[in-house]
């Protein structure tokens, strides 16, 4: 799919592909071919260009590096998209991203500027985790989880459709007709994003590949400037979110200390037993269900209590952790993760997914055991 857009002295072809379509791959050299652009651009950051273009980025992940700065959310999310995007890709015989490598192979024989114009996925993820609510994140992973480990029979006319569309894309809008803040970072921002980039790169003929279902938006957006420090910031947290988290905690600390001081010392132990159970047990139950070690289901139904009264500290960073040290990965485990990941059996075999999931697993438990924990103590009260 191809649009020319001619701004002054500047002409700029967009071309809208789909990411698992070996018409695609043909499309984009054929018009990188006859074109001979200034520059070429492509729907990919630095990191994304890097696990393209490099099968093994892999086996250079530091999994407990990951646990400590808090990323091990954002990388499952991602893997799960990545994970439902290959399985496509599997079924039409062409890798993810292909068009993508293609035209900056095509753009380095023409002698054509190579430009990526998107936005860091890292950001992108961070701004849409960060704007969703516990009930709306807990929604999300299990509507990805759902849909990222399916293996739906496809008929060859729904093959032939998907090679006309950016089949992600065309997810995540769905996606965002329930959730609009997703729609909003994934897709829209992004289009104003990757719009500025393009309008910015050299040269008087500018060729720009993307996912089909980017190329309304971009557009709409090309003749306009975005303030790209705008988009690339992380929302920091508004005050009240800020307040509660410290609040909560300090709250319930307090509750507690009262019942010592207040009231008989038997309620006052109730109250810390009815937290005590109500983080640690399902804290516990989602590193179970993530299949962590035994070791580390005990680990997370310590941690829950103490850790949910602590903002600086989660439980799945505890039981993560623990898991990690008590089934460190093995060099399989890393060279057998792009497949491993295409299925929920595979993410529990696959020892760096299994810590990722012990570590989401517990973090969803101990927050719904504080919200849980709450009205049982002040039932004591």
């Amino acid at each position: 799919m191809r649009k020319d857009i001619q701004l002054g002295d500047k002409k700029i072809i967009l071309i809208g592909t789909a990411h698992i379509s070996k018409e695609s791959i043909l499309e984009v050299e054929q018009i990188i071919q006859d074109e001979k652009p200034d520059s070429v651009c492509v729907e990919l950051c630095a990191s994304r260009y890097e696990s393209i273009k490099n099968a093994d980025h892999w086996k250079n992940m530091d999994i407990v590096k990951v646990i400590r700065q808090g990323k091990a959310s954002l990388l499952m999310v991602n893997l799960i998209l990545s994970a439902f995007q290959k399985k496509m890709g599997d079924k039409l015989g062409v890798r993810p991203g292909a068009e993508m490598l293609a035209a900056l192979d095509q753009s380095s024989k023409v002698g054509a500027k190579e430009v990526l114009v998107d936005r860091d996925v890292g950001i992108t993820l961070k701004r849409a985790w960060g704007g969703l609510t516990l009930w709306e994140k807990v929604k999300l992973l299990g509507q990805l989880i759902g849909s990222g480990f399916e293996s739906p029979e496809i008929s060859s006319e729904e093959i032939e459709s998907l090679k006309e569309k950016d089949f992600l894309s065309e997810a995540l809008n769905s996606l965002g007709e329930e959730m609009p803040g997703i729609k909003r970072v994934i897709i829209d921002e992004r289009d104003r994003y990757m719009a500025t980039k393009i309008l910015r790169a050299e040269g008087n003929k500018v060729v720009a590949v993307l996912g089909a279902g980017h190329l309304p938006g971009i557009t709409a957006f090309i003749g306009q400037s975005a303030v790209l420090e705008e988009l690339e910031t992380i929302p920091k947290p508004k005050l009240i979110w800020k307040l509660i988290k410290w609040g909560l905690p300090l709250a319930i600390i307090g509750v507690i200390v009262y019942g010592f001081l207040g009231m008989e010392s038997n309620v006052s132990m109730e109250m810390i037993k009815r937290w005590v159970l109500a983080n640690g047990i399902l804290a516990a139950i989602g590193a179970l269900l993530a299949g962590g070690h035994i070791l580390t289901v005990i680990s997370a139904f310590i941690a829950a209590p103490i850790t949910s009264l602590n903002p600086a500290i989660a439980a799945g960073w505890v039981s993560g952790l623990t898991e990690a040290w008590l089934r460190k990965p093995k060099v399989e485990d890393f060279e057998n993760l792009p497949e491993d990941i295409k299925s929920f059996k595979g993410f529990r075999r696959n020892e760096i997914t299994k810590i990722l999931m012990v570590v989401v697993f517990s973090n969803v438990g101990s927050s719904l055991g504080t919200f849980i924990g709450i009205p049982l103590i002040a039932s004591l009260l």
